[in-house]
């Protein structure tokens, strides 16, 4: 999904008018940001989208509001790193599932790192979308795992199949042994995974 996309989907919603205005003093007036990204829901609802499967009204229209920010790098980064931290719950999922679509290269993978590090599964979710190509390696197979900690279902990770690796199944075989011996087991997904990563290997 992509800013041109989500405004396609969002031709509906209750009050156009208002997201108009609102991207158009945005992109004039980025201090305005904060106020419109705290209205969004108020006023575009938070209906789904049949157009943006997984995205609601309220979720795209403050990615748009973001999108439109005449600013890049460290910049925007400032920008959105505000948002992040006084926005509600939502809000703060909504900054993660934007990061990929803004102009900021790496500047704003500490935000990845404080959603991976914290107890919010949906928060650990979105951090894991198409911006997380950004995480180390060594940070990323940890929020993987953390993934499985938490019961978060492995089809949220960007690139899992591409990025896991030999380190990556090491964990999960440890956390595997671990389970079993307390009587429990990995989750579907994540014995899966492992599978993939270990056939053709011996023990």
């Amino acid at each position: 999904m992509n800013p041109d996309q989500l405004r396609a989907a969002l031709v509906a919603v209750p009050d156009r008018s208002w997201l108009i205005g609102a991207l158009h003093r945005v992109a004039v007036e980025p201090s305005t940001i904060a106020g419109l990204y705290s209205l969004a829901a108020r006023r575009c609802g938070n209906r789904p989208l049949p157009q943006a499967p997984g995205w609601t009204a309220d979720v795209a229209a403050r990615v748009l509001l973001l999108s439109v920010l005449p600013m890049r790098g460290r910049a925007l980064a400032a920008v959105v790193e505000k948002l992040y931290r006084f926005g509600d719950a939502l809000e703060r999922r909504t900054v993660l599932r934007a990061l990929a679509m803004l102009d900021l290269g790496g500047t704003a993978v500490h935000l990845l790192r404080d959603a991976c590090s914290g107890k919010d599964p949906a928060l650990l979710a979105a951090a894991l979308g198409p911006y997380s190509a950004h995480l180390d390696d060594e940070a990323w197979r940890q929020a993987v795992v953390r993934c499985v900690r938490m019961g978060v279902p492995l089809g949220v990770v960007h690139d899992l199949d591409e990025r896991a690796d030999a380190e990556l199944a090491r964990m999960l075989t440890d956390m595997a042994t671990a389970r079993r011996a307390a009587g429990r087991h990995l989750s579907t997904d994540a014995a899966a995974l492992l599978r993939r990563l270990t056939a053709g290997t011996t023990t």
